[in-house]
Parts: C-alpha cells; sequence; structure tokens
C-alpha cells in the first residue's frame, strides 16, 4: 500500500497566484488591457479599484466584477495632477484599509514626426507616461511604506521603450524608455521596504486605442511579419504577465522589464 505523504513545500504552491486578502489599485483599470487585468486580479482574490480620468467606464467595469461575485470599487482621477492622486490613494485605504499592488496602465500617444513636434504635445506625453507614472508610484510607495508590509508595482511599459520605430513616436518611445529606467530606480531603492518594481512591456496588443493601426493591412503585415509567433498580443497576454509579476510567484523579481512580444526583441 502506498502512503501519502505532504509535501515539503506545505501548501506555498496552492498561495502562489492567489490575491486573497490583497488590494490592488488599477490605474486606467477600464481601457483594453487595464480591464482585462482588473477582471484577473479580481477573479484570483483581490479586491481591485479602478482608477480612471473615465468615471463612469471605471463605475462601469467595477460593476462587471462584482456582478460575478468578485469585489471592485472605481474611482476618478487624473494621473497630472498630484493632488488628484494623493486623494485617490487616501479614499482607496479608507474603502479598503490598505493597498497591497499597484498596476500603472496609464499611457498615451501623438504621433508627428520628431522635426514637427510640438512641445505642448512633448510635455503632455511626459506628463502622462513618465511623470505621472513615478507621481502614482510615489503616492502608493508612501502608503506601503507606511503599512511596512511590502507590496507589488507593475507598469505598463512598451518593446518601444528599447526599439525605435520608422512613425512619429519620439514621445512615446521617449517616455516609455525612462519608464524602464523609473522601475529599475525605484526597484533599488524601495527594496528595503520588500516593495517590487518591476514593467511589462507588450508589442502591439489587440485593442481599441491601436484599432486603426491593426487595420492598416499593409502596417499589419510588416507588424506581424516581425514578430516570430506570427501574432500580435491579446489583452489576456499582457493580463497573465502582470499577473505573474503581482502575485507571490514573483517575489524574488524586482527591476525586472518583462518583454511580451511574441520573441520580437529577440529578434530585431
Amino acid at each position: 500500500m502506498q502512503t501519502k505523504t505532504s509535501s515539503p513545500f506545505g501548501d506555498v504552491f496552492d498561495k502562489l497566484f492567489r490575491f486573497d486578502g490583497k488590494v490592488a489599485i488599477v490605474a486606467g483599470g477600464c481601457g483594453g488591457i487595464g480591464s482585462a487585468i482588473s477582471h484577473g486580479l479580481a477573479h484570483m482574490g483581490a479586491t481591485v479599484i479602478i482608477a480612471d480620468h473615465r468615471e463612469e467606464q471605471a463605475c462601469e467595469c467595477a460593476e462587471s466584477i462584482v456582478n460575478l461575485g468578485r469585489s471592485a470599487h472605481a474611482i476618478g482621477f487624473e494621473i497630472t495632477q498630484p493632488e488628484s492622486i494623493s486623494a485617490m490613494v487616501k479614499e482607496s485605504v479608507e474603502l479598503t484599509g490598505h493597498v497591497d499592488i499597484l498596476v500603472n496602465c496609464v499611457g498615451m500617444h501623438i504621433e508627428r514626426p520628431a522635426e514637427d513636434y510640438l512641445l505642448e504635445d512633448w510635455d503632455l506625453v511626459n506628463n502622462v507616461n513618465l511623470r505621472g507614472a513615478f507621481l502614482l508610484s510615489q503616492a502608493v510607495g508612501r502608503q506601503m511604506i507606511q503599512q511596512g508590509t511590502g507590496g507589488k508595482h507593475i507598469h505598463i511599459s512598451s518593446v518601444r521603450s528599447v526599439l525605435g520605430l520608422r512613425r512619429g513616436y519620439i514621445s512615446y518611445c521617449v517616455t516609455k524608455g525612462g519608464m524602464n529606467m523609473l522601475v529599475k530606480q525605484l526597484a533599488t531603492e524601495w527594496a528595503k521596504y520588500n516593495i517590487t518594481v518591476n514593467a511589462v512591456a507588450p508589442t502591439f496588443i489587440r485593442t481599441e486605442l491601436v484599432k486603426h493601426y491593426l487595420e492598416d493591412r499593409e502596417f499589419y503585415n510588416g507588424l506581424v511579419g516581425r514578430i516570430p509567433l506570427g501574432r500580435v498580443g491579446e489583452t489576456v497576454d499582457v493580463a497573465g504577465a502582470t499577473l505573474f509579476l503581482a502575485s507571490p510567484a514573483a517575489d524574488f523579481i524586482t527591476g525586472h522589464i518583462l518583454m511580451v512580444d511574441g520573441g520580437v526583441t529577440a529578434s530585431q
């Protein structure tokens, strides 16, 4: 008769990808990528705060999660306004008692050739993509440091943080490149607080934001032709990578930029 023995790891594997008792702020949490991440975190046990400047859509996304028997709240905020970010974090804590995870899905892009780029557009993209990323991490980081319980920060970067593009992407590429360095620096500074900081860097993901690009047959064929796996990414691809970095399975990973790109950066 075979004797059943217990695992030397106890129940550690059962908890590797669970978020029970955790609170996650998902900034930009009702967008194409953000909503997939919000639903994923909630499905795996987290209480999700969907923070977005589109408050009505954030409420609709939170309601869709609650209707599935999960826990979610919606809070409106503006990423370019430090006082709005602070107020959002404060309200999140008032609602839930603590914050354990930050996912930053906020981003924008204005396309124009570098020689014609407008300073006001440069400033706007920088304020949203890079300055906003820092302000979000700073506000949530302060809360996590005060709590003394550690935490996880995940920013959505891009393969364009390390690869140029033969289009007018100057502000987008530069701000996402800056985001990668932001991740590494915050990871280094906040390791002593057991706060990990990482990024997910996808290639083109099928969302409404880039729908017009993917409908351009010449652009689409050229794009897919450079992706070894032969397809564009889906929102669940980004959500899966984000959930991994937010989970206990990634407790010993920090300062890392995880490329979710079908092999693009491995082959260019």
